[in-house]
C-alpha cells in the first residue's frame, strides 16, 4: 500500500507545538524556536511548490485536447 494511501495520524506535530505552553521559555530559547520553525516552514513551502510543480507537469502531459 502506497503511503499517500494509509490514513494521516491525528494531532500533527504543528498542532502539537501550537498547543504547547511557551511561558518556561528563556528570551534566547523562544528565540530559537521561532528561527527553528522558519527553517521547517521554507522546507515545507520548497516540498509543497516541487509538489505542485510535478503535479502541473503531470496534468499538462495526461490533459486531452479539446479538438
Amino acid at each position: 500500500m502506497e503511503d499517500d494511501d494509509r490514513p494521516r495520524p491525528r494531532g500533527d506535530a504543528a498542532s502539537k507545538l501550537a498547543a504547547e505552553d511557551l511561558s518556561p521559555y528563556s528570551q534566547d530559547e523562544l528565540e530559537e524556536r521561532v528561527r527553528l520553525l522558519e527553517v521547517e516552514i521554507a522546507r515545507v513551502e520548497s516540498h509543497r511548490l516541487k509538489a505542485a510543480a510535478h503535479r502541473d507537469a503531470a496534468d499538462a502531459l495526461f490533459k486531452k485536447s479539446d479538438s
